[in-house]
């Protein structure tokens, strides 16, 4: 979704694909969690069509764990939900940063903070509406970005590559 290059972008690295490498576990850990609470959902029974998101997944860890369920999730999300706040902000930052100088900053700051109390206010499906339309929207630059720069990925996964096997060779 191109929600993370900022993070990956300013790491010290010796190759930009050691990096890449990284960025794929983030994703390939994201889709294992996902996995898991699907599978949980499954086996425990508790999937009835009607009942969606959040409250679908209390009900399943309740069924699974008893009462310490419902606070597993809660807790997990709570740290979700402020880990995002803070590494979007950051993401956000940057790009107001890079975009409008440290003139950007405090202006961006403070329309955070108000969206941040608005949102804590609102109804829980249009923040989610909300969010899944940003994100949305947020695909469509990173989507044209990675078939423009197809070419100098697989260069720079090739030039990795032959590095490696040149350290490999040189071990043997």
């Amino acid at each position: 979704m191109g929600s993370t290059p900022h993070a990956h972008a300013v790491a010290k690295v010796e190759h930009p694909a050691e990096q890449g490498l990284v960025a794929i576990f983030g994703v390939f850990a994201t889709v294992l969690v996902v996995t898991f609470t699907g599978i949980v959902i499954m086996v425990t029974g508790v999937l009835d069509y009607t009942t969606t998101g959040i409250e679908l997944t209390q009900l399943a860890y309740n069924e699974g764990l008893g009462q310490f369920g419902i606070g597993f999730v809660a807790i997990c999300l709570f740290f979700f939900a402020y880990s995002t706040i803070i590494g979007w902000f950051f993401f956000g930052e940057q790009n107001v940063r890079f975009l409008f100088g440290k003139k950007g900053l405090m202006p961006y700051r403070v329309i955070v903070c108000i969206f941040i109390v608005i949102g804590a206010t609102l109804k829980v499906d249009l923040i989610w509406s909300l969010a899944d339309l940003f994100n949305g929207l947020m695909v469509i630059p990173n989507l044209i970005a990675l078939l423009a720069l197809n070419k100098v990925v697989v260069n720079c996964l090739d030039d990795f590559e032959s590095k490696l096997k040149r350290y490999e060779d040189s071990k043997s």
